[in-house]
């Protein structure tokens, strides 16, 4: 049988240029080649239709260990993770998901690597190999995997949802699977997990259920003549798809009230109606219709209302965990703690607003107006990496004809009454399910979910007890949305004077510096502007840092209803601090973006506090704080690593600490000081004119600096911003242990951190090639040899300019000082990896790393990112790409090794180590035994990180050094 080449018309964006075709493999594998000759990585993806809903009963995540197991080896590359390493070491990364009906397995590399990555890659669903060994290896990484889940909210709550569903459906299944759910249960049973496992693999990896994106540079021919080649062989058993058996909710599971308490500090509502999938009228879009207006922010919506009364500080709607038999559309709300108390007329609220919807008809304008922004936003969508866009395909193809397949849900084009009147109905009183989490309803339950024990209680409300809700909430004016005024109309691309290929100081005074680049890459009618705030007063104790917080935070709140419309037209601003003032952020489409500064300028300059929003802001920071002691062991491991190595850096305790002290009042007498010294880094890029950049700093400069009474005055010399990191002692190793925050939480972390150097060419490409060399052995050894963690990571760091590599480890098995022998002792094992590496090898990874760097950027985001780093570090080297490259090609395996001896090695005199240990509670009495014990030679214990800080030397700052600043 020949392969099927079908000349399907595959709707594309008017600004793509890749070429499109879709194949069938005479097994009935679907493929869609992607031709793109700009790329710089090639990729692929391989979704197949089986997912967790296909799990045996008592062997819950089997369909997710599978995942996990795939990748190891194949008959045709036995060696064990030999596919990840070359990935690695060809510039790539590898990974896969399960969700519920479907697994997707996805890769990219350098596009040299290309075919034997693909060759590797097809061979897990020709003949994998899935030996014994591995096996009850994986199963630890899957239960690690789980165990970092169950003190998260997410998971949990979302177990809860499906527990709370009909036993026998599918949805109502655990999906990650356990050390009991796969090993202990499956052998009481007398079931052997491996043979369950390729048994599994055999009925449900079938190529008539698979689908295959490839992303590659060559011409589609000869991307065809590949895949055919080496995909051919999948067999295909004619197996037939996963169908769900209808909703999962009966009468029993809805109109019903359940309390729940989370993890972490902080009042939600999640209001869920079961409704008809928007699948099945995906370009009529009902529930985007009805998203777009129950989730609406701008004046007279739901939100808007419920902020007013000081009852919620968040609001999401719309679709969510849909299929093709069921869906549920949601309304998740965050509460303030007055909210809490208001649940009722909350209830009652969003229901006037249902009811709005329902009489004031279904509006042909606003689904117009929806339409054209998704349409806007479809033909101007940014590039993005090739992986990434593989997988969003692949996951498409399963549920959309092949024209759709780019496009799947995001070009709603039929206005249809009948379909927006429909799942408008579905959200009834009688078909809802209420979830309210709060830490209050602590000991008020009766209740526990298995799987991850949350407590929980019900209760049964009634049609008559909303509408009792409804007659007692307050009589707020609630209405539509106005038409959207920020929706672009001039779309067209401004001519750039001259190829510019890095950003050029364009304006500078004593109130600011203007860098600017126009877009001579993406042809895209968007733009950037970034406005960064350097304000001394700003950050100069934990108290400022706060206030500023607060102060931002108080800004976006005022400005959302108005700001909410451009957002949804697609030009998005943000406004946070930073550790010595903060920025105005706006990126988008350009057409009113000068609008938008100007308003947002406006507010700054005009700020004033109000009492009651600040209140609220001020519970909702307090919170947050709060739930810092909730984040993963290797979060925490992170942030006191961050505390030890910045000199400026305010620890979030004494933050906390000083928050119930400060009142409106505080804030209105902190922000005129704050800004009352000021120095404006500015960068804009994208489409617009050099002229359009320096008059919008120029508007700006006026706003704050001129006038008689001026609202910013210049930074005195003194007093240019710098960022400053400590500089650990050559031969020298550090510890410092800290018992976990959170007393249930079992996970214990490492981050073993080595600095090496201030930034600087030569030695960087030495040391990103050690990482990239290092990576994939340190990943295969510590996590899937010895079982560590799910958590097991080799990475760069770079605080300010300041260079080195870390290892971030998270496990129950093992404590942080055991984590650390074993670190130690992989890199005693890589040292030989290194000395015995061929010249071929050692050239391969350097080439690797060469195509890394010169990854062309994919869209005006990227490129902004990566220029601002250097603006924000001081470091100024926008060339820093070509330059490493230039120092790659000169480098020697001799003078890498020397590198390694003299910065890397165990014991080594340059040296420079500092290891942090998080003591879950399986390993507490570790912490205490590491407290008392003796010091070794050389290495030093942390007791008081700010004593240690103040008691070291600093290295050099890059930023606020006055000879960067010359035109």
């Amino acid at each position: 049988m020949a392969v099927g080449k079908e000349e399907v018309e595959i709707v594309k964006a008017r600004t793509d240029t890749r070429e499109y075709r879709r194949i069938v493999l005479p097994n009935s594998l679907q493929v869609l080649l992607i031709a793109d000759p700009d790329t710089d990585k090639c990729a692929a993806s391989m979704s197949v239709s089986v997912g967790s809903f296909s799990d045996p009963q008592g062997l819950e995540g089997l369909a997710h260990f599978l995942e996990h197991m795939l990748f190891y080896a194949s008959e045709k590359y036995p060696l064990e993770d030999s596919y990840s390493k070359y990935i690695t070491e060809h510039g790539g990364c590898t990974n896969a998901f399960t969700s519920s009906e479907n697994t997707n397995y996805y890769f990219d590399v350098n596009t040299d690597g290309f075919e034997e990555a693909l060759d590797r890659f097809a061979q897990f669903f020709i003949k994998p190999l899935m030996s014994a060994d591995a096996t009850t290896r994986e199963i630890k990484a899957v239960d690690s995997e789980n165990q970092k889940n169950l003190l998260s909210d997410v998971w949990r709550m979302n177990q809860l949802q499906k527990h709370l569903s009909m036993e026998g459906h599918p949805y109502h299944k655990f999906s990650t699977g356990n050390w009991d759910t796969l090993e202990v249960g499956p052998k009481a049973k007398g079931l052997d997990t491996r043979h369950e496992l390729i048994k599994f693999y055999e009925e449900n990896y079938s190529a008539n259920l698979m689908h295959l994106v490839i992303y590659a540079k060559e011409k589609l021919d000869k991307i065809q003549n590949m895949v055919e080649d080496k995909f051919q062989d999948i067999r295909n058993t004619d197996g037939s798809c996963f169908h769900c058996p209808g909703q999962p909710c009966t009468s029993e599971h809805l109109q019903i009230l359940v309390r729940t308490v989370p993890i972490k500090e902080g009042h939600k509502l999640r209001i869920v109606w079961p409704v008809t999938p928007e699948i099945r009228h995906y370009k009529e879009g009902p529930c985007i219709y009805l998203g777009h207006l129950i989730g609406h922010e701008g004046e007279g919506s739901l939100f808007y209302v419920l902020k007013t009364l000081g009852w919620a500080t968040g609001l999401s709607a719309g679709e969510a965990e849909w299929t093709l038999e069921f869906s549920f559309f949601k309304v998740v709300i965050d509460l303030t703690d007055a909210g809490h108390e208001h649940m009722q007329d909350i209830i009652g609220l969003l229901f006037k607003y249902i009811d709005l919807l329902k009489q004031s008809g279904i509006h042909k304008w606003i689904f117009d107006e929806l339409s054209a922004v998704c349409e806007t936003k479809f033909h101007y969508q940014d590039k993005i990496p090739p992986i990434d866009y593989a997988v969003n395909v692949a996951s498409n193809m399963q549920i959309y004809p092949p024209k759709d397949w780019l496009v799947g849900s995001s070009l709603p084009s039929m206005f249809s009454q009948g379909s927006i009147q429909m799942v408008l109905e579905e959200l009834s009183i009688d078909n809802i399910r209420i979830f309210w989490e709060s830490k209050k309803f602590e000991g008020h339950t009766d209740k526990v979910e298995p799987w991850y024990g949350t407590a929980y209680s019900i209760e049964k409300i009634t049609s008559s007890m909303i509408q009792e809700w409804m007659l007692c909430s307050p009589n707020e004016n609630l209405h539509l949305p106005a038409p959207n005024v920020f929706i672009p109309t001039d779309l067209s691309l401004k001519s750039a004077q001259e190829n510019v290929k890095f950003p050029v100081l364009l304006r500078k005074s004593s109130y600011s510096r203007l860098w600017f680049k126009p877009d001579t890459m993406f042809s895209t009618p968007k733009a950037y502007v970034k406005i960064d705030f350097n304000c001394p007063y700003a950050g100069n104790s934990p108290e400022a840092e706060v206030l500023t917080d607060i102060f931002t935070r108080l800004l976006m709140d005022c400005l959302n209803e108005y700001a909410y419309y451009a957002q949804v037209a697609g030009l998005y601003y943000g406004i946070s601090h930073t550790d010595c003032g903060f920025q105005v952020t706006l990126v988008g489409y350009n057409h009113k973006l000068r609008i938008l500064l100007e308003s947002v300028v406006e507010k700054i300059a005009t700020f004033k506090v109000k009492p009651d929003r600040f209140s609220v802001i001020k519970e909702t920071v307090t919170k947050e704080y709060q739930n810092y002691k909730f984040q993963q062991p290797y979060q925490q491991a992170m942030y006191y690593c961050s505390l030890i190595l910045q000199d400026h850096a305010w620890p979030w305790m004494e933050e906390l600490g000083v928050l119930p002290h400060l009142e409106a009042e505080d804030l209105a007498k902190f922000v005129p000081v704050m800004l009352s010294r000021a120095f404006l880094e500015c960068y804009i890029a994208g489409n617009i004119e050099t002229s359009e950049a320096e008059s919008m700093i120029q508007c700006i400069e006026d706003v704050f600096f001129s006038g008689p009474k001026p609202i910013c005055q210049a930074l005195l010399p003194s007093q240019h911003v710098t960022n400053r990191i400590v500089k650990l002692e050559r031969g020298m190793s550090y510890f410092y242990p800290a018992e976990g925050l959170n007393p249930n939480d079992e996970n214990s972390a490492l981050v073993h951190y080595i600095q090496v150097h201030r930034d600087d060419f030569v030695l960087n490409v030495k040391l990103q090639l050690f990482a990239l060399i290092a990576k994939q052995p340190a990943f295969h050894q510590l996590r899937s040899v010895e079982q560590l963690g799910y958590i097991t990571v080799l990475m760069q760091r770079n605080d300010s300019g300041i260079r080195g590599v870390q290892f971030i480890i998270q496990s129950t098995v093992q404590g942080p000082g055991n984590i650390d022998l074993r670190v130690e002792a992989f890199l005693k094992m890589f040292e030989s990896k290194l000395y015995e590496m061929t010249n071929e090898e050692f050239k391969s990874n350097v080439n690797a790393l060469i195509d890394m760097k010169l990854e062309k950027h994919k869209n005006l985001r990227e490129e902004c990112r990566f220029y601002w780093r250097e603006i924000s570090d001081g470091t100024l080297k926008f060339d820093r790409r070509e330059s490493e490259v230039a120092a790659l090609r000169q480098l020697t395996q001799q003078e890498l090794i020397d590198f390694f001896n003299e910065c890397i090695k165990v014991g080594a005199p340059q040296r420079k180590t500092l290891s942090i240990g998080v003591y879950g509670n399986l390993h507490s009495s570790e912490y205490t035994a590491e407290k008392s014990e003796p010091v070794q030679p050389y290495s030093l214990k942390i007791d008081d990180i700010f004593s240690f800080r103040r008691s070291q030397s600093l290295y050099g700052s890059f930023r606020g050094v006055s000879d960067h600043s010359k035109l």
